[in-house]
């Protein structure tokens, strides 16, 4: 029950911000939608929080997904406020149909964001799905299945191509009107920053790094020029997706305890 409740908790936060268009955390709402249960459940002791391990200077449990949640969109703005700085020194003489080249560029560029989101974001995935099948006794240790590998490749590819555009209008126009030389920039901020991010274990949002890469590479260009409002708004949102996930888990494990209750 924790699980699910937990599930529940990110998948319904997750589908309110899809539809007002706001890009939010759906790593982070994932962790919100665990803690919450796990509290309500078994109560606060049992949640890895860290603060222990922080003080001794290792970065552990909660405390590290929060350290990626703050250091991750930092990174990726800085980081996409040099790119194009670079490709605009690359391309100082470049005449203007050198963006026929740039949106070519992006069929490499974007399949090295979409590699480096499935080698972070498709493992929390995986992740509870092993949990789960452990739990359940249908595996002997935590070891994930091919199967498992597969089924979630395709469940996060199915996804993608369903559309979203909200909010993919709210990433190529809200923030700051994209070009084919700021979409390079931002897939090749993203993926680097996420790649990196996954090789060292630590959980980020590709939604938040690609998000702030937009407002850094606004920024580099035409600081003016870039919505500062509608990027509050959105940061507002990821500050508050883990209580708010959080919230909606421990609101389900109530229903799901009153039902079991009357059955």
């Amino acid at each position: 029950s924790i699980l699910l409740c937990g599930l529940v908790g990110a998948i319904v936060w997750n589908l309110a911000t899809w539809y007002f268009g706001i890009p939010s955390s759906s790593s982070h709402a994932l962790v919100g939608g665990l803690i919450g249960a796990v509290v309500v459940s078994a109560g606060v002791d049992n949640v890895v929080w860290g603060f222990a391990e922080l003080s001794r200077g290792n970065l552990t449990g909660i405390m590290k997904v929060l350290a990626a949640l703050i250091l991750s969109p930092i990174i990726g703005f800085w980081v996409g406020f040099l790119m194009l700085r670079l490709l605009n020194i690359l391309l100082f003489a470049a005449k203007p149909s050198a963006n026929t080249g740039l949106r070519y560029a992006q069929f490499v560029t974007a399949a090295g964001l979409a590699f480096s989101h499935g080698a972070n974001d498709a493992q929390k995935s995986m992740g509870m799905l092993t949990l789960a099948l452990l739990l359940g006794g249908f595996i002997p240790r935590f070891e994930v299945p091919f199967w498992v590998m597969l089924a979630c490749a395709i469940a996060i590819t199915l996804g993608i191509l369903s559309g979203g555009w909200r909010i993919v209008r709210t990433l190529g126009f809200a923030i700051y009107r994209v070009r084919p030389i700021h979409a390079l920039s931002s897939q090749l901020t993203s993926a680097v920053v996420i790649l990196t991010a996954s090789i060292i274990g630590a959980p980020v949002s590709t939604t938040h790094v690609v998000s702030t890469s937009i407002m850094g590479i606004g920024a580099s260009e035409r600081p003016r020029a870039v919505r500062w409002k509608k990027a509050k708004d959105i940061a507002i949102t990821w500050i508050i997706t883990i209580p708010g996930s959080a919230l909606v888990a421990i609101q389900t494990f109530a229903i799901v305890n009153l039902f079991i209750g009357k059955v």
